[in-house]
Parts: C-alpha cells; sequence; structure tokens
C-alpha cells in the first residue's frame, strides 16, 4: 500500500511576519531620526535657527539635546536590547514635538505627523518589551 502526502507549504506564523514589520519600522523609523531629524540639528544648528526663527523659537541648547536624544533613540532603535526604551524616549520626544506644534508655533497642522510616530513607538516598544526585563537582568546578579 503506497501512502499519499500532502505536498508541505510553508506558512508564516504571524509572530514572524510582525516581527519583521517591527524590524522594518525601527530601521526605517532609526535611519529617518539619525540622518533626517537629528542629524541636522546637531550639524548645523546655526542655520536651522537662522533660516526657521519662528519654528525653532527655542535656546540652541535645548535644540542641540534634543538633536542628542533623537540621534541616540534612532540608533536604540536598531540595537535589539535598547529597542524598547528607545522606543519608550521616541514616543515622549514626539509626543512633545506635537505638543510645541500646537500650543507655541502656531502651526497645529504640523501636530498630527509627531503624534502618528508616538503612536507607532508606543507599539514598538509594547512589542519590545521583553527587552526591558533583558537589560534588567545583569544588574540582578
Amino acid at each position: 500500500m503506497t501512502a499519499i502526502t500532502a505536498p508541505a507549504t510553508t506558512v508564516t506564523a504571524p509572530g514572524k511576519i510582525r516581527h519583521r514589520v517591527l524590524w522594518t519600522l525601527q530601521i526605517v523609523l532609526g535611519l529617518f531620526f539619525i540622518i533626517a531629524s537629528g542629524g541636522p540639528k546637531l550639524v548645523i544648528p546655526h542655520t536651522l535657527m537662522e533660516t526657521n526663527a519662528t519654528a525653532f523659537s527655542i535656546p540652541l541648547a535645548l535644540l542641540v539635546f534634543i538633536g542628542v536624544a533623537e540621534v541616540a533613540g534612532g540608533v536604540g532603535l536598531m540595537v535589539p536590547r535598547l529597542a524598547s526604551p528607545a522606543a519608550i524616549g521616541l514616543a515622549i520626544v514626539t509626543f512633545l514635538a506635537a505638543g510645541f506644534n500646537l500650543f507655541l508655533t502656531g502651526t497645529p497642522g504640523l501636530a498630527p505627523f509627531p503624534l502618528a510616530l508616538t503612536a507607532i513607538f508606543a507599539w514598538i516598544a509594547y512589542e519590545r518589551r521583553d527587552s526591558i526585563t533583558t537589560l534588567r537582568t545583569p544588574f540582578n546578579r
């Protein structure tokens, strides 16, 4: 008697797809915050303040601090052990950026983009929450 076997199909688990989507988002957003958002605040802060005086009505030191936080968050998004803390930090930065656009610059039309980024970073932080416990374990020895 011969046995008939069904052809083997490869089914990608939902967790695997979510993992790939998360890494894609983390890499794209990390590069965005390193190259396009935080980088210019560190490399050419004086030029940014001179060309756009209304949007950058904050002190130079605060602008540089925000640039450092964005670059550090962008790098942290791409390091597996730092993904969740970096996403939490970037969620705070983008939420504050939305508030800055809403209340201080008088341009509420610019607030939805940072708010959308806040939601994405909150989702990344939630999905990568196990990295927080991974960071804590070396200190518990």
